[in-house]
């Protein structure tokens, strides 16, 4: 943390981020994120999906680097939530929120151990 992050932690001069504005509907393979959820578009998000999506708060992942912790929807329930109806929306949602997985961490770089003389 670097001397001014810890000068606007000290002084609570944090801003909690606004929500990006409605966008259009993300490509093939973009990410989309709620909160500590994302998942990638497959192919079969309809117009109307994407609507309830930002209007849950879903929004595309437009900024890159991201470094960000994010637990993963799965890809087979995702595809569920693309095949379902307009009302089967909600549960299949919640399932795919409760069955998410995070991100595994990259590996750590370590440096090895300098043998020493005594």
């Amino acid at each position: 943390m670097g001397a001014f992050d810890g000068f606007r932690t000290l002084f609570k001069i944090r801003h909690e981020r606004s929500r990006p504005p409605r966008g259009p509907k993300p490509k093939l393979g973009a990410r989309i994120y709620l909160h500590d959820v994302r998942m990638t578009v497959q192919a079969g998000l309809s117009d109307e999906l994407w609507d309830w999506l930002q209007e849950l708060g879903f929004r595309e992942i437009t900024f890159s680097p991201d470094r960000r912790r994010y637990r993963d929807l799965p890809r087979s329930i995702v595809a569920q939530l693309y095949d379902a109806e307009r009302d089967e929306w909600r549960p299949i949602l919640k399932l795919a929120i409760r069955e998410s997985s995070k991100r595994p961490a990259g590996a750590v770089a370590t440096r090895p151990l300098r043998a020493t003389s005594s």
